[in-house]
């Protein structure tokens, strides 16, 4: 990476509380100054918006890369480099990679390949390869039998800063229409009904069995390492409260509005999929992204399986909710999830926070990506 210039001029500034035209200087890595026009020499902005690198706090892109095809392994860290590379020019300069823990039983990938990625996102920090900021989300699915086990794997690793708690029992959560879950099913296995009414019932009495006790002891776990938790697509009251009650910070893609009032009158944060805003609902039928927006209910965004949505979602539901400022909508995949997860460094446009910042140029409503720094260097 060459030497970057420490000014940024001729921009449009999305500050915490309002736009502002004018200038930014950095120096170490860190915001200096921000002020009003300036003749200094540095890098013109063209009037673009300048605003704070993105916070993705829940990806599951990662695993394409690594086994774009059925029985196909790519090598680690090239896979986590081609991962990072589309991370950053999506405008993204925080990652938390989400790594599955816990599997079906013909899952094409296991636990030592969860394992693999973890240590080549370790090798890729160690050697500087990356051009964002990577740590490591555990997706946890407590209904798997092997759930535990393949924790085991990660026991030790100080990357690891998220857990999440996931049952895709069928009958309940993103799941409680019996239907949509054959569907998905039966697509993805190709089981006939009869085969699909027999694994319902397996998945049902094997989650009663050992998912609560999972749960907890998992949350434990996270609670003795300082590691974030988050919950799981809660529909009910019932399940924040549980929620609560493992000291839970982030409510993931809660399903019904009942549940995401109520995770935030807990105190916690409610992350939604930016695809649902981009696509105007979710792809399982459940509650929209923007509805939770309308009603207040939404603090985080998450690009989950399409890193480009987080920038197009932020500024879509500054455009489309009238309630949400665009230096509001920025804030859901800047500052909030920087300080759900304790990153106080970074995720605003403030003197002293780090110099991660994107520079978007907006063209019709499809926001273009024109430039990307972390800690003030050019990254993409």
């Amino acid at each position: 990476m060459s030497a970057e210039p420490t000014v940024f001029k001729n921009a449009r500034l999305i500050l915490p509380d309002s736009v502002i035209d004018g200038s930014l200087t950095c120096d170490s890595g860190r915001i200096a100054d921000i002020g009003g026009a300036t003749s200094v020499a540095g890098h013109d902005c063209e009037g673009d918006y300048l605003l704070p690198g993105l916070i993705e706090l829940h990806t599951d892109h990662l695993e394409v890369h690594y086994a774009p095809r059925p029985k196909v392994r790519w090598n680690p860290v090239s896979a986590v480099q081609a991962h990072d590379a589309q991370i950053a020019c999506a405008g993204i300069t925080t990652v938390f990679d989400a790594l599955r823990v816990g599997m079906d039983e013909d899952a094409d990938l296991r636990a030592p390949d969860m394992r693999q990625l973890a240590d080549a996102i370790e090798q890729g920090q160690d050697e500087n390869r990356f051009r964002a900021d990577h740590f490591i989300h555990l997706r946890c699915e407590v209904s798997a039998p092997d759930v535990l086990e393949a924790y085991k794997f990660f026991e030790t690793d100080s990357r690891v800063r998220l857990m999440s708690l996931m049952d895709h029992t069928p009958g309940q959560r993103q799941f409680v229409s019996l239907d949509a879950y054959k569907i998905y099913y039966q697509g993805k296995k190709g089981f006939s009904d009869a085969e699909m009414e027999a694994f319902i019932k397996d998945r049902q009495s094997r989650a009663g069995d050992i998912a609560p006790n999972n749960r907890k002891a998992l949350a434990a776990d996270a609670h003795a390492r300082g590691i974030a938790i988050a919950s799981h697509d809660d529909a009910t009251v019932e399940h924040v409260e549980e929620a609560v009650d493992l000291g839970t910070r982030i409510a993931e893609f809660p399903t019904t509005i009942e549940a995401a009032r109520a995770s935030r009158q807990a105190g916690m944060s409610v992350l939604m999929g930016a695809p649902n805003v981009v696509r105007g609902g979710s792809h399982s039928g459940n509650i929209s992204a923007r509805e939770l927006a309308e009603a207040g209910c939404l603090d985080v965004l998450s690009s989950d399986y399409v890193p480009v949505s987080l920038v197009q979602a932020a500024f879509q539901l500054a455009e489309e909710v009238d309630s949400i400022s665009l230096p509001q909508a920025i804030a859901t995949v800047t500052s909030t999830p920087a300080r759900a997860i304790g990153l106080d460094d970074r995720g605003t446009l403030e003197t002293d926070k780090r110099a991660d910042m994107v520079q978007v140029r907006l063209v019709g409503n499809i926001p273009i990506v024109r430039g990307v720094w972390r800690e003030g260097r050019r990254v993409a």
